[in-house]
């Protein structure tokens, strides 16, 4: 089930050889024997993982990795097994006890690599004496990155850890709702079809948060059934500034809109509200690519019990195969705080909800697995949008981040 907070949790890997303390950092960061710890290389041999707050960072899960440098057919495993973590990673921590070897030169290539900013933590200086300050000074030119030095054994160094990965931590940017598209006085219609899929006796978050949104920008907020759009616009006597309907309806809305009237959908405020709607749309386009065997993976933020004619497992499936001609393996991933990268990672697209029960940044936590992994990752309102020809028009008013 997922957590409460488990948006908001960050996910924090802890990497580096076998043997230079990892362990024994992360137990002491935890402040619990959580990893075990000894004098032969290579204890740890599986990803560990904890939770805990760590401040001023909030909610973070720390993720013990086997050292990078292990050996053997075995240890190859190992190794594979630990880099799967950095797909998932928010942040990293290199652990070292020494001067730079190719094996911490590896991991902060796969840092890059996967855009993880990371923080070197050189242990043991308990033991190293003076030579800390100078391995200190060694990896600040040679990678560029903020240094910690701290005993693990003697729990030192550890007061400036969270408020270092909070600098690092790439930061949640304001992405507007609606303000920036509509003004005080201005007509919003929202297009709410009450079927099977409505809620009983109440509007769905997304339709609420754009009520919500119109009201607080002094707009004027009308919500109308799809049967009811055509006879409202001819009757209204005001011309809208922007129409959001739901996606399922979204034909039939265009065709009731003049070209004039900005029109988008619930779904595509909210992928560009919590996700990145430029990659969305770059990656649906990925659809006309989609071959006999391809696996296409349908991702939902939350679990319910699933229609007869459900969006994601029916509606979205079919309109594919239709559109594609062809033979697709569909595959459904709902209500997981996050996915396992097995489930995947032989994806040729992923498909998202809109994200409704997510915030941006457990959105963004996925878009940027599957960046990591190359796997273009849509969302289901820009997904029905373009299948039913229309996502030109339903990402108009976002033209100039999609660049339409």
């Amino acid at each position: 089930m997922r957590l409460p907070d488990a948006g908001f949790r960050r996910y924090i890997v802890v990497a580096g050889r076998r043997n230079v303390g990892k362990s024994s950092f992360m137990n002491a960061l935890v402040g619990q024997n959580v990893s075990i710890v000894s004098e032969y290389a290579g204890t740890t041999t599986d990803p560990v993982y904890k939770s805990m707050e760590l401040y001023p960072v909030g909610p973070v899960t720390l993720v013990d990795t086997p050292g990078l440098d292990d050996v053997g057919e075995l240890g190859r495993l190992r190794v594979e097994k630990a880099r799967r973590v950095f797909y998932r990673a928010d942040c990293g921590i290199l652990v070292t006890d020494s001067e730079p070897t190719p094996y911490e030169d590896d991991v902060v290539n796969l840092f890059k690599e996967m855009e993880i900013p990371f923080v070197v933590v050189v242990n043991k200086i308990d033991v190293l004496g003076e030579k800390a300050e100078e391995l200190k000074g060694l990896y600040e030119s040679r990678y560029e990155a903020k240094v910690l030095l701290v005993s693990a054994l003697q729990k030192k160094g550890f007061d400036d850890i969270g408020k270092t990965i909070s600098e690092i931590l790439p930061g949640d940017e304001e992405i507007p709702y609606l303000g920036d598209l509509i003004d005080g006085g201005d007509l919003v219609i929202l297009v709410v079809p009450i079927d099977l899929g409505a809620p009983k006796g109440r509007l769905i978050m997304p339709q609420v948060h754009a009520i919500r949104e119109a009201l607080d920008r002094e707009a004027i907020a009308l919500v109308v059934k799809e049967r009811e759009l055509r006879y409202v616009m001819e009757n209204i006597g005001m011309k809208p500034k922007l129409v959001i309907t739901d996606s399922q309806v979204v034909m039939k809305v265009a065709s009731d809109v003049p070209e004039d009237v900005e029109l988008t959908t619930f779904s595509i405020v909210e992928s560009r509200y919590r996700g990145d709607l430029a990659y969305f749309v770059e990656s649906v386009r990925k659809i006309e690519e989609l071959e006999d065997g391809d696996t296409v993976v349908i991702m939902e933020g939350c679990t319910h019990r699933p229609l007869t004619e459900d969006i994601g497992r029916v509606k979205i499936p079919r309109w594919l195969v239709n559109h594609t001609g062809a033979q697709l393996n569909f595959k459904v991933i709902a209500g997981k705080d996050f996915p396992d990268l097995e489930e995947i990672e032989d994806a040729k697209l992923i498909i998202h909800c809109g994200g409704c029960v997510l915030n941006r940044a457990a959105m963004m936590r996925r878009v940027r697995m599957a960046k990591r992994l190359g796997i273009p990752m849509t969302n289901y309102g820009v997904t029905i949008s373009y299948l039913h020809g229309v996502l030109d028009r339903a990402i108009r008013p976002f033209r100039e981040e999609v660049k339409v």
